[in-house]
């Protein structure tokens, strides 16, 4: 555990790939194997589900140490962060704990002040990594709250202040660290002795946190094949600079960019297999999707999107998101979010992987494959787009929204299918934001590195003569910005519910999104996608912010909202307490 917890501090200590990509080939070359399985297995962002109610370890906090709620609370409400927060209160490593039942704690309750009838405790020797994790951590779902009790205390009994912090972040499923995947990949590679783009393959997949995979992922030739394996996805770089720096458009070809889930379908060995871009199967949510993998030749593995689609155009966004999260679906479910697979590219033909081969390669197998499919089943060949010269392609990129797809995917036409998000080969053209002036109505302070200071934000926008809430943002702002917000919110807070503060309606922001979708869960009955602050408008009085009309009137030109439909409207204030 303690070579974990200095390896998620190197990670976390620089900014430099290459010191990175050495830290983890230290770690994974020394590292017992069941120990980095696990190391690997949460690396790559993969988590352990929640499995502690977070008011039964505050509670657990306060019945060990003697600390009263409202100090544990208050202190939540400083740092803004379970894991350190928990990690602060406990005693130090062979400090004082208090007996169960017993005593009280006097000053010093870090572990320093004396203590009435307390037992000391040593730590007993740091656990491993896997000890901690299938000792600890994993039986807690299944056992009652009393051992739930027995296990995190005696956790926090054998750690140090570090292993303590990193044991409540994999506890809470909440583990994170600036490292990319395929730098991961990178460095196991180097350990494994293959290139890299066979380790970030081999890493695809439904592997699991044990020795015997982690022996076989990085084994120069694995044991066992895996047919049901994913390719990792390539991603497109966001396009900036100007259209004249890609050259000549011949090079080029356009798509639309669909708004919906990522997928790839693969049919190997009979099996057939739907796997989103978050690594997670969806083959039985989308089991018109997986009836395509029954009609197209074994040995094919295809990438496209998953879009709510009826009468050969593609519906909202909000409607696929009725079937986002479900295990299975019902008939009543299918008719109401129908969906297509849109492929738009062909990773392996002939169970031969064709990534190498140029994307004109690629797409004319994938057209001759698209012939064989027919139109009864919910498939389609997301189509090409073409247009004179650039400032045409513009011109059909502004048309985008009306379409309800997100903007123009560019790809070079000789250009590989690539892992990860390298630049050059295949860019994303969104269409511009959304944008709204909102007014600044309620403040919570932020997490990490802002846990002193009020950066998570909600806005609202004028209905009625009230302010109704209409997004939450906490990125866009400046250092020096946020200090002044903080400094503002400190000196106009005029109420509170739990670490939320309503301030003074005197701020007004620019706001930016990608979409908006009618909502039943929010007061403003309209829900906005990715908002953030585009810029802080010191030239406007909260008057001339914008009303919820405004808002409705975007969400119809969008599509969101049909003509004649009106949102649910302004709803009571308890059904909003997530703003």
């Amino acid at each position: 555990m303690r070579d974990f917890c200095r390896l998620f501090q190197e990670l976390d200590t620089t900014t430099r790939t290459a010191e990175k990509v050495q830290a983890l080939a230290r770690y994974f070359a020394t590292a017992d194997a069941r120990s980095a399985a696990w190391a690997l297995y949460f690396l790559v962002g993969r988590k352990i589900k929640r499995a502690v109610n977070t008011r039964l370890l505050r509670e657990w906090l306060a019945e060990e140490t003697g600390h009263p709620m409202w100090l544990i609370e208050e202190s939540y409400d400083a740092v803004g962060d379970l894991a350190e927060t928990l990690a602060l209160l406990l005693p130090r490593p062979g400090g004082a704990w208090r007996t169960a039942g017993e005593g009280k704690v006097g000053q010093g309750g870090d572990g320093e002040g004396k203590v009435e009838g307390v037992q000391a405790a040593e730590p007993v020797g740091g656990p491993l990594l896997y000890e901690l994790v299938e000792r600890r951590i994993v039986p807690l779902p299944g056992v009652g709250v009393e051992r739930q009790r027995e296990l995190v205390v005696g956790a926090w009994k054998e750690l140090d202040a570090t292993e303590r912090f990193i044991f409540h972040k994999l506890l809470l499923g909440e583990f994170r660290v600036g490292v990319a995947r395929t730098l991961v990949a990178r460095a196991l590679a180097n350990v494994a002795g293959v290139p890299a783009d066979t380790m970030a393959h081999r890493l695809m997949g439904d592997w699991q946190p044990t020795a015997e995979d982690f022996r076989d992922l990085t084994a120069a030739v694995p044991a066992r094949a895996d047919p049901g394996r994913p390719y990792p996805f390539f991603l497109a770089h966001p396009l900036a600079s100007g259209l004249e720096e890609l050259g000549d458009l011949n090079d080029w070809q356009a798509e639309w960019k669909w708004d919906g889930i990522r997928a790839q379908l693969l049919r190997r060995q009979g099996q057939v297999l739907v796997w989103s871009r978050g690594e997670e199967l969806v083959t039985d949510r989308f089991p018109e999707v997986a009836e395509i993998g029954r009609v197209i030749p074994d040995g094919v593995v295809l990438d496209g999107e998953i879009v709510a689609w009826r009468e050969e155009r593609p519906l909202p966004f909000a409607v696929l998101q009725k079937r986002i999260g479900r295990k299975t679906v019902g008939a009543k479910l299918l008719a109401e979010a129908p969906v297509v697979f849109l492929a738009f590219d062909l990773l392996e033909w002939e169970h031969m992987d064709v990534r190498q081969e140029a994307w004109s390669e690629r797409r004319g197998r994938l057209e001759s494959l698209a012939r064989q499919v027919h139109r009864d089943f919910a498939f389609r060949l997301s189509p090409l787009l073409s247009a004179g010269d650039w400032p045409g392609l513009a011109e059909l990129r502004e048309s985008a929204r009306g379409t309800l797809v997100e903007g123009l995917m560019l790809k070079r036409r000789d250009s590989a299918y690539g892992v990860g998000r390298p630049r050059g080969d295949w860019w994303k053209w969104k269409v511009d934001p959304y944008s709204i002036d909102a007014v600044l109505i309620y403040a919570q302070w932020g997490h990490g590195r802002r846990a002193s200071l009020y950066t998570d934000y909600t806005f609202g926008v004028w209905h009625n003569g009230e302010l109704a809430p209409v997004a939450k943002a906490y990125s866009g702002l400046t250092d020096e910005e946020i200090r002044q917000v903080d400094a503002f919110v400190q000196r106009n807070t005029t109420g509170k519910f739990g670490p939320v503060r309503v301030v003074k309606p005197e701020l007004v922001f620019e706001l930016h999104f990608e979409g908006i979708q009618v909502s039943s869960r929010h007061k403003s009955g309209l829900a906005v996608r990715f908002p953030r602050i585009a810029r802080w408008r010191q030239d406007k009085r909260p008057d001339e912010a914008d009303t919820l009309a405004a808002v409705q009137a975007l969400a119809r030109g969008g599509g969101a909202l049909p003509p004649g439909m009106e949102p649910p409207g302004m709803l009571p204030p308890e059904v909003e307490r997530e703003d």
